[in-house]
């Protein structure tokens, strides 16, 4: 037989090279090109004619548009993530690591919307009907009466598609579907942009919501080509270590809703439970305060959520370390220079790590405060005083800048009993309010007036 011809494909824009090479000739990405068997020359009739659609040009303002309309799915978390439930047509990629809960939480999901009445089916190319079923007796859905399908074939998932007109469909996973319009392998960067295409194109056909199951590569992103999260209207990512009963849904895009959203869950024997008071996760359970720990309130899309920040600073040898876990290293190493030239600490000879407690990763620069804070107090050797918390920019020349939704984030601290609170003076509530009764608020301009203020206090 003749040896089947191969090409190599880019996994970042899907561009093709006749060899191998280090970097992408058309995107000039580096080490993306993958080896597949290349496609017959022959053309085929109608490959993309489900594709493309004839339409005419019509002016925007005479396009009528409402609001659409949200299906929830009877798990508030996930829901909150979504921007509110399942929109019809709608097409959702959700990835994670192996064993994160996937199917799992997808299980539980199609449970609830069919039990509300709703239409669903389960399309599963990884596990037999037989395993699903048992999936489902250990979770306690007992007489469940979601629709299981086990097929591989895009054809065959599309006509079952067309005949059974479901609400929701789950197709677990999108890497073990193929096409018979192709000869590559399920998996392959074709493979999976032309099955993604086509459910795509199927779910704004015909109105059913589709939910796509991507694996991760080891780096942590979605397997595949880049191009499969353009293609759909929402992307979530599961978050969270396999060894903690803890995870994080997290919302990347979405065109239905807001991004950055987290949804938390706890895995129990009967599946993942919404956990409505994620603040509790992330906090320590200290009966005292101790020395380099500081909390903050950082903001998860319109979730206000305290977190705490855990400093070790340790004496050094000749080339000490900067480590953090949850937070940018690289705004870490800003962080100390500014505390060393403005606030008069210095730990150039010292090992510094932060960590953000709970597995939670911290992106936006309001936890700049609290970190130094964190570092400072550890230093010294003195804690914080109890139901102390700190949040603000701090920008290279010393001065605290505001936090974005300032008001909300104190709301929250003072709903959980803080007492004290370190905020930008931007922050800082004009008049009294009772929204703040029990909370005694400084506002700080500069990181040596917010060092002052910690000793004073601690």
């Amino acid at each position: 037989m003749a040896k089947d011809k191969t090409n190599y494909v880019c996994n970042e824009c899907g561009g093709t090279s006749p060899k191998w090479l280090g970097k992408c000739p058309s995107c000039g990405a580096w080490n993306t090109l993958i080896e597949s068997v290349a496609e017959s020359s022959a053309p085929t009739k109608n490959r993309f004619a489900s594709l493309a659609k004839t339409a005419e040009v019509t002016v925007l303002a005479n396009i009528e548009a409402s609001d659409v309309e949200r299906t929830p799915t009877g798990h508030d978390e996930l829901d909150r993530v979504l921007g509110g439930g399942i929109v019809e047509g709608g097409v959702v990629l959700i990835g994670g690591d192996p064993g994160i809960g996937k199917s799992t939480l997808l299980l539980q999901a199609l449970d609830s919307l069919q039990r509300s009445g709703q239409k669903t089916l389960y399309v599963t190319g990884e596990e037999s009907g037989a395993q699903v079923a048992l999936r489902s007796r250990r979770l306690g859905l007992e007489g469940s009466q979601v629709s299981v399908l086990a097929e591989i074939q895009l054809e065959k998932i599309l006509a079952t598609l067309d005949t059974t007109h479901p609400t929701v469909a789950v197709i677990d996973s999108i890497q073990t579907v193929y096409s018979d319009q192709l000869t590559s392998a399920p998996g392959s960067v074709a493979q999976v942009r032309e099955c993604a295409a086509h459910l795509t194109r199927a779910a704004k056909a015909s109105g059913t919501a589709i939910v796509l199951v991507g694996h991760v590569t080891k780096e942590g992103a979605l397997a595949g080509p880049r191009v499969l999260e353009h293609m759909v209207d929402t992307v979530l990512y599961f978050e969270g270590d396999t060894h903690s009963s803890f995870r994080l849904i997290r919302a990347i895009k979405n065109r239905f809703g807001a991004v950055n959203e987290i949804g938390v869950f706890a895995m129990t024997e009967k599946g993942l439970k919404g956990v409505s008071n994620p603040s509790a996760i992330f906090l320590s359970q200290h009966s005292e305060p101790v020395p380099g720990s500081c909390v903050m309130v950082t903001l998860e899309g319109t979730r206000p959520m305290l977190v705490e920040i855990q400093a070790l600073v340790d004496s050094g040898g000749p080339s000490p370390r900067r480590l953090s876990v949850g937070l940018d290293r690289d705004r870490l190493a800003m962080l100390l220079a500014v505390l060393h030239r403005h606030a008069g600490v210095a730990c150039m000879d010292q090992d510094v790590f932060v960590n953000a407690v709970g597995g939670v990763r911290i992106s936006e620069p309001a936890a700049d405060l609290a970190v130094m804070l964190a570092i400072t107090s550890s230093l010294r050797g003195k804690a914080l005083p109890k139901g102390f918390i700190a949040f603000g920019e701090v920008g290279l020349a010393g001065e605290v800048r505001p936090a974005p939704r300032g008001q909300e984030r104190l709301k929250e601290a003072a709903k959980l009993g803080f007492s004290v609170a370190v905020v930008p003076k931007a922050n800082a509530p004009k008049k009294n309010d009772k929204a703040f009764e029990g909370l005694t608020i400084h506002g700080v301009d500069r990181i040596e007036d917010a060092m002052e203020l910690a000793r004073s206090l601690a």
